[in-house]
C-alpha cells in the first residue's frame, strides 16, 4: 500500500490507540486526589488536545515513511509512539509519577530528535510535530509539578 491509501492505517493506528489507552488508562479517583499546579488545564481539554495531536503525527509518519521507511526519522518516529503509548499505564495505571516523567521526557527528546532529522527529509512532516513538541514540553512541566507536589 502506498500513497494517499496508506495514510488511513496510519490515522487508525494513532488516533486509534491513542484513545484506547486513554479509554483503558482513564484518570480516576487517584488523579482526581493528587495535589495539582495552578496551571492544571481542565480534564476535558486533553482528549480533544490528544486527538489533534494524534492527527497531525499520523500525517507525519505517513509522510516520512513514503520517503523513507526505514531510516532514521522513521525510527524516531515509532521510537516517540512507543514512549506516547507507555506514559498513560505509567502514569495513571501504575501510578508512578517519577517514572512517568522519565517517560515523558524521553518523549519529548524522541520528538525533537525526530523534527530536527525529518526537517532536511520532509519540512511539513517536521512542522507538524512542532505543536507536539510544545505540548509534551507542557506535559512534562506538568508532570513534574504533579511529582513535587505528591
Amino acid at each position: 500500500m502506498s500513497g494517499r491509501a496508506a495514510l488511513a492505517p496510519f490515522v487508525l493506528l494513532v488516533v486509534g490507540g491513542g484513545l484506547l489507552i486513554g479509554f483503558l488508562t482513564a484518570p480516576g479517583p487517584w488523579y482526581e486526589a493528587l495535589a495539582k499546579p495552578s496551571f492544571n488545564p481542565p480534564n476535558w481539554l486533553f482528549g480533544p488536545a490528544w486527538t489533534i495531536l494524534y492527527v497531525l503525527i499520523a500525517i507525519a509518519g505517513w509522510r516520512i515513511w513514503q520517503r523513507e521507511r526505514s531510516g532514521t526519522a522513521m525510527k524516531l518516529w515509532w521510537l516517540q509512539l512507543a514512549l506516547n503509548f507507555l506514559w498513560s499505564p505509567v502514569f495513571f495505571a501504575f501510578q508512578q509519577i517519577g517514572l512517568a516523567l522519565l517517560v515523558v521526557l524521553l518523549l519529548l527528546a524522541a520528538i525533537l530528535a525526530f523534527i530536527a532529522v525529518a526537517w532536511n527529509r520532509d519540512r511539513i512532516a517536521a512542522w507538524l510535530f512542532v505543536p507536539y513538541a510544545a505540548w509534551v514540553a507542557f506535559a512534562s512541566t506538568l508532570n513534574a509539578a504533579l511529582w513535587q507536589l505528591n
